[in-house]
């Protein structure tokens, strides 16, 4: 048996959450796999709703309840684990995920790649399920019955992007499913179980942020528009056909910028929210290669391959988010010292 060492695992663990995908030398330990099996790559924007939440609360007029703020931002992060092992599940009970579908390609896919068994994914499910199941019920004792709102519709909405009999990732809702669950529902969540109030600024700020997760969903679902075709999966960019899905995709993006600024302008945000605006070199960038043909062979240093479109608005996302994190972190903390 070969011996890793500590910083051995640490890489591993880091090149998983950063690609999706185990290293080079394969699954190396239980850590590595289950980073694999949970996508916890895409975490950073479960993250990032957390903390606009987190810091809108800060400098807010009212009083808030930290430890409540702390719960439900680890609250949302283990429901987008949950999410990504249930989507996972009944996306092969369907029959929809198979060894050719770009679900098993760009990254193993956690049962059909033999990584877990049905059983250990359901466990995980579970778990993820009771953690949150605690913490709703701990915030419900600590402000009241509307957090529960906020913890079922996420977990209804959760369930219905892939579950039969809704499914509305097939019948082009699930991008409205992210742009409410990443949204209102954990930016909103988060906010109200930490201050027992929603400004509807908040609300509008929280769809703002939304809009970029709901690109990084668009481009995935546009990667995988032939293969959604065959099988009647009818995703947005199905529906749209892929120049228009494309189009408003990078209009998404566009419209991200025009919130941030609207908001600052209506007083709403801080004005060192326009930090943000230092994604928009990336945001051309991007652009003109959502304006180019895909590449036919899989170009160097892309892990997620067949995946293309989805990298890029990730990349982008990305950017603008920790931008914005960065500005409105900068503003609590000139609040918090003036």
């Amino acid at each position: 048996m070969i011996t890793l060492s500590v910083a051995d695992r640490l890489s591993a663990w880091r090149y998983a959450f950063a690609t999706t995908n185990p290293p080079e030398q394969g699954v190396v330990d239980s850590v590595t796999r289950w980073l694999v099996v949970t996508r916890a790559g895409v975490l950073p924007m479960t993250f990032t709703s957390g903390l606009i939440a987190v810091l809108l609360a800060a400098v807010a007029t009212v009083s808030v309840d930290w430890l409540n703020v702390v719960l439900a931002v680890v609250g949302i992060v283990a429901a987008h684990l949950a999410n990504n092992l249930m989507n996972d599940l009944t996306d092969t009970d369907v029959g929809n995920d198979t060894a050719d579908y770009p679900r098993a390609l760009y990254a193993p896919h956690p049962i059909l790649a033999g990584l877990v068994t049905r059983r250990q994914l359901v466990v995980g499910i579970l778990l993820c399920q009771v953690v949150d199941l605690a913490i709703m019920i701990t915030l419900i004792v600590r402000q009241d019955w509307w957090i529960a709102a906020f913890a079922l519709g996420g977990l209804f909405l959760s369930w219905a992007y892939t579950a039969p009999p809704l499914r509305l990732k097939k019948i082009g809702l699930g991008e409205l499913d992210v742009l409410l669950t990443w949204g209102p529902l954990m930016v909103g969540g988060v906010y109200y179980a930490g201050t027992g109030t929603l400004p509807w600024a908040v609300v509008v700020a929280a769809f703002v942020y939304a809009l970029l997760p709901t690109t990084v969903l668009m481009g995935k679902h546009i990667d995988k528009l032939p293969y959604d075709q065959r099988t009647g999966t009818r995703t947005l960019p199905v529906v749209l056909g892929e120049p228009a899905a494309k189009a408003a995709t990078v209009a998404m993006m566009v419209l991200y910028y025009v919130g941030v600024v609207a908001l600052v302008a209506a007083g709403e945000l801080p004005w060192p929210a326009l930090l943000t605006l230092g994604g928009l070199p990336t945001l051309v960038w991007v652009w003109r290669r959502f304006r180019e043909p895909k590449p036919v062979d899989p170009p160097p240093n892309n892990p997620v391959w067949p995946l293309w479109w989805a990298p890029l608005a990730f990349i982008h996302t990305r950017r603008a988010g920790a931008l914005l994190i960065l500005g409105l972190a900068a503003w609590a903390v000139w609040v918090a010292v003036r």
